[in-house]
């Protein structure tokens, strides 16, 4: 039960865990004990996919019950991609080449494990226009110049015919740059995947709709103020019911009533409590619909 279609475990407990009686091992021991149907490791970064299948392979070691081991090995997943980075975006071409690489690494892999290696996703990837230079990402809109907007609109388009290729949904980070991406999609014309951690309105979701999109709400969406509940709650009932996703995307983004601490896949429950809400069902049948969703989605079954 309350999957969670998008997390980064090695930054949740390795990179920025700071709050060190988080236990990455007893994270995903509470997921199988939950239930959890399945679980989505995002790469950010074009040589983390090795790394971040180590993270979770130490993690999953440190459960003492087998039996729970196996479960968490059969339900958790991996994409593989790069997040927009001023970095990447200037070497995007030898970007791409180590992030292919990567994939091939992993899909070579000979471990005889349980451990799903073979990812089954493209991304994160996409357009990030939100500048706050003091903050995480560290963006400043003075990096970008009108050849720095072409090459992120380049990168990402590598990475949507990358997944044309691999016949692989693609996880697609939109930030304040909902125009450029829709262009981009349009010209790649691939409409297979997720518009991850949703930030925008009703017109442009039909947009993403219309072309095929799945629509993913991260703890971000608890955090409406009453002045815009009734917007939010518009936009939550507009997603149909074979469209919508729930989302940590930990460590970062968690949802209320735990907004500020640091995130984990385990605090997607309130994710789900808060959206069935707002469509009036409850959070077991929402949780329901999105199984279907990512096993449509994933070909998993």
């Amino acid at each position: 039960m309350y999957s969670d279609t998008h997390f980064h475990f090695e930054h949740t407990f390795i990179r920025d865990n700071k709050e060190k009686e988080i236990n990455g091992s007893e994270i995903l021991e509470s997921m199988a004990k939950r239930n959890c149907f399945f679980g989505l490791d995002i790469g950010t970064e074009p040589e983390d996919l090795i790394m971040r299948q180590s993270c979770l392979d130490s993690a999953i070691a440190g459960i003492s019950d087998s039996w729970l081991a196996d479960k968490v090995r059969k339900f958790i997943y991996f994409s593989a991609g790069i997040w927009p980075s001023v970095e990447d975006i200037k070497n995007r071409h030898e970007s791409m080449k180590k992030l292919i690489n990567q994939i091939e690494l992993a899909e070579s892999s000979t471990d005889n494990d349980t451990l799903n290696r073979k990812i089954i996703a493209i991304g994160e990837c996409g357009l990030d226009h939100h500048w706050n230079p003091s903050g995480v990402d560290g963006r400043s809109e003075s990096d970008f110049n009108s050849a720095m907007y072409h090459a992120e609109r380049e990168l990402f388009e590598m990475h949507l015919e990358l997944a044309k290729e691999m016949k692989l949904p693609v996880i697609i980070h939109s930030r304040d740059a909902f125009e450029d991406t829709l262009a981009c999609i349009k010209n790649s014309s691939y409409d297979n995947g997720i518009i991850h951690c949703y930030s925008y309105g009703i017109d442009e979701a039909r947009a993403f709709l219309d072309r095929g999109w799945y629509i993913s709400f991260s703890g971000g969406i608890t955090y409406t103020k009453k002045s815009k509940l009734e917007i939010v709650k518009e936009l939550l009932n507009f997603i149909p019911e074979d469209r919508i996703l729930c989302e940590t995307d930990s460590p970062y983004l968690a949802p209320v009533p735990l907004r500020g601490t640091l995130n984990t896949p385990i605090n997607v429950e309130h994710t789900y409590k808060y959206i069935a809400e707002m469509r009036n069902i409850e959070s077991e049948k929402l949780s329901e619909i999105v199984d279907q969703n990512i096993s449509r989605l994933f070909n998993l079954n």
